[in-house]
């Protein structure tokens, strides 16, 4: 699995040694090209199969030290196995305390390009919503909600290379499509601290169609080496449930919503140098989105979802807009020539229109931060702390917040104590699904 990750980055290192060669006209369309799909076309689900071995802990938490937040971590289990029972199947699994999202990819189902996906997703807490204006967590109007989710996708490559041949220009990188069918049944409780009074949305099922094009892509990790990605999507949301909700059912839960979005996204590394950069572009707008179902911004955790809407220094999820622009970017410099303990900086700002009654008094948020991050000897370890301040946060002393995350990875498959300890255990946690699956 190392092996074949080292090709990629290295293909990706070429691609962008080869890039720099390109003459300036060709850079200036590349340039503009960029700029149409990050910023004019301006979430969460895998969209395409992912091809490498992959066995990933993933820890992640957001702490404040001015008022009160929602409870901002992540903590769960990402394997990925292609040849999973028979050469054409790819099994991914996101295995959390109280989640689970799991999908059977099977490729050349509908043609030599075209693969299918079968997915299953849920658990607790995953719909829940936390009500915040201007900086404050208004718990008496907060409450949990739990989901559960079955898809059909369906994943297309356009520009197909041959068998075991990594890109080396350009045009090699694969530029994936992704139409993909969810119902999604949502129910939603009381937290301890939700008002008696105030009504609670309606349990309902929605069903999510996803579309979308992606060029490049970025690996399900905290800091990728090398990374490309230019993509733009369209999710549209169609329930059954239409109903008023709140204190005094001031709050539509719309019927449909329309959410449109891209990213334009690059993190490389210079050769023979300690220096590491990603940079990353989002913007997105909507039709008739609601407050369970708006682009929610904040917090520093770069896992949390396929798109992470992060602005450090804020509370997770703080801001509710209804159309949004996003630029972030992340410098890391190795300080040891074996590269295992390096120097952070990551910062963000961001522009929206906020939905109604949830508008705060800045209308352009920024945040900056830093921290030392640690690589273990094998590769397998990788722990950053760090340090963030929101500089628009509205809080009860005035603007500025302050914020503390730590993230964790683990690498099992680079790790051979845990290797040898997983790879005992694996059989006890998969062999349901063997078995039902080999029936």
């Amino acid at each position: 699995m190392q092996d074949r990750q080292q090709k990629s980055r290295n293909s990706i290192q070429r691609i962008f040694d080869t890039s720099l060669q390109m003459r300036g006209t060709e850079l200036r369309f590349l340039a503009l090209v960029v700029l149409f799909l990050g910023v004019v076309l301006v979430p969460q689900a895998q969209a395409q199969i992912d091809p490498y071995e992959r066995e990933l802990i993933q820890i992640g938490y957001n702490q404040p030290v001015e008022g009160r937040g929602p409870i901002a971590g992540y903590g769960f289990f990402y394997y990925n196995q292609p040849g999973w029972l028979s050469t054409n199947l790819t099994l991914r699994l996101a295995v959390a305390p109280v989640y689970l999202d799991s999908e059977l990819g099977i490729s050349h189902v509908l043609g030599e390009n075209t693969d299918i996906g079968l997915g299953l997703a849920g658990g607790g807490f995953a719909d829940g919503y936390s009500e915040i204006r201007h900086g404050k967590l208004i718990q008496g109007e907060s409450f949990v909600g739990h989901s559960a989710e079955a898809s059909l996708s369906l994943y297309h490559r356009f520009n197909p290379l041959p068998e075991g041949h990594e890109p080396t220009s350009i045009g090699e990188i694969p530029l994936q499509g992704l139409v993909r069918i969810s119902p999604h049944y949502s129910v939603f409780g009381r937290d301890n601290d939700t008002l008696p009074d105030f009504k609670l949305p309606e349990d309902r099922v929605a069903l999510h169609v996803r579309t979308g094009l992606r060029w490049g892509g970025r690996e399900p990790v905290i800091l990728p080496d090398r990374a490309f990605e230019l993509s733009a999507w369209y999710d549209g949301q169609f329930r059954t449930d239409a109903s008023d909700y709140g204190l005094n059912g001031e709050r539509v839960s719309q019927n449909q919503t329309h959410l449109f979005w891209g990213r334009a996204l690059v993190a490389l590394g210079i050769t023979n140098s300690p220096h590491h950069l990603e940079l990353s572009v989002t913007a997105g707008t909507s039709i008739r989105a609601d407050r369970l179902s708006a682009y929610r911004l904040g917090g520093a955790l770069p896992l949390m979802g396929e798109f992470p809407l992060s602005v450090p220094g804020y509370y997770f999820q703080e801001f509710s807009a209804s159309k949004f622009a996003l630029v972030s970017g992340t410098y890391w410099l190795a300080l040891t020539p074996s590269h295992r303990w390096e120097l952070l900086v990551n910062g963000a700002t961001a522009g929206m229109d906020y939905l109604p009654g949830l508008k705060g008094n800045r209308n352009w948020v920024s945040g900056l931060g830093g921290g030392i991050g640690y690589h273990s000897v094998s590769g397998a370890w990788h722990v950053i702390a760090a340090y963030e301040y929101g500089f628009d946060a509205e809080r009860s002393s005035g603007y500025g917040a302050n914020n503390i995350t730590l993230l964790l990875q683990i690498d099992l498959e680079r790790s051979p104590r845990a290797q040898q300890f997983w790879h005992d255990f694996r059989p006890s946690l998969l062999r349901g699904l063997d078995g039902i699956l080999r029936r």
